[in-house]
């Protein structure tokens, strides 16, 4: 499922792993988020990155597919958090 308004809203955040302002939605790569060959995630299970962090993430230099997929569940729960604050701040 695509959601422009989330993917322009991950964008705004900081890298939620380094703290880089300039930062990307990282899908997750994931099956059971619907990550499939040539098929991104839904936008759901996105998360904001860096180009370096979101590279790192989805080559597996962070660590091997299990503990990418325990950082990722980790980072969406904080992302969320994220998020809610900025819609706090907007009213």
């Amino acid at each position: 499922m695509r959601n422009p308004k989330r993917l322009a809203a991950i964008r705004k955040l900081p890298c939620i792993r380094c703290g880089n302002p300039n930062s990307q939605a990282a899908h997750s790569n994931s099956v059971k988020h619907g990550k499939g060959r040539s098929i991104k995630a839904s936008d759901e299970f996105t998360v904001p990155l860096c180009h370096v962090c979101h590279s790192d993430f989805d080559q597996y230099k962070l660590g091997s597919r299990e503990a990418s997929e325990i950082m990722f569940e980790e980072w969406l729960v904080k992302t969320e958090v994220m998020l809610s604050k900025c819609d706090d701040e907007a009213f």
